[in-house]
């Protein structure tokens, strides 16, 4: 299925949108009624909407302004000069993109507006990726926000934070142990022949008794 941009309806009027936004009223945009157009300026303006520039431009005026009428002039301009744009709220404007398709201009803006703040959150995760060793939060929260520079810090500050990451590591390690001995309790209890072995345990080694033996024989002898 073909999706064209730019086309859509106020009721059952159909319209051109020039602007999906109006600069600081997000709620409105910018049309003009295709219907009211003469036909010479109708079949130009929809020529520019069908085009490969009309539909790579995230605003028809981008490519408008890039257009000509038959006569030579800008169509944009024209629009502008003949008092054809009209502004409108983007909730009474339903985008018709192919036949059985609508969706409301405000919806579509703000699905557009998610998207252009995911690329620019994946980009900078991006570039977060791209680093390595550890990571200053202060610093990450930063290049989050879009500001990479970070502040300069002096040798007392570096070595609060070294501190802070040797104390961060002791603890992780203190966990790990208690975690280790915690496993290993469980194991004995699941299966009892795991356990230390103590059977050796305050005997004598056999080598050591044998020799206390033979000592005492012989001093028997000799008496």
């Amino acid at each position: 299925m073909n999706f064209i941009r730019h086309v859509g309806k106020v009721g059952d009027r159909k319209v051109a949108i020039i602007f999906r936004e109006v600069p600081n009223e997000p709620h409105m945009c910018l049309l003009v009624y295709t219907e009211i157009l003469n036909a010479s300026l109708h079949d130009k303006l929809i020529q520019t909407i069908e085009s490969d520039i009309g539909q790579n431009s995230e605003n028809l005026a981008d490519a408008l302004n890039r257009s000509y009428t038959q006569e030579g002039k800008i169509i944009l301009q024209v629009l502008h000069a003949e008092g054809l744009l009209k502004k409108t709220q983007t909730s009474q404007v339903v985008m018709t993109p192919a036949p059985n398709v609508v969706i409301k201009l405000e919806e579509l803006n703000k699905i557009l507006d998610e998207m252009k703040q995911g690329e620019s959150a994946v980009k900078r995760l991006a570039e977060l990726d791209a680093s390595v060793g550890l990571q200053d939060p202060a610093d990450v929260a930063r290049r989050l926000r879009g500001n990479p520079t970070p502040d300069i810090l002096d040798d007392s500050s570096l070595a609060t934070q070294r501190m802070q990451q040797a104390e961060k590591m002791e603890r992780e390690a203190t966990g790990l142990l208690a975690e280790a001995k915690r496993l290993k309790e469980e194991a004995v209890q699941m299966d009892p022949t795991l356990a230390p072995s103590t059977s050796n345990r305050g005997r004598p080694k056999k080598e050591a008794s044998d020799t206390a033996v033979k000592s005492t024989k012989k001093l028997k002898n000799v008496a």
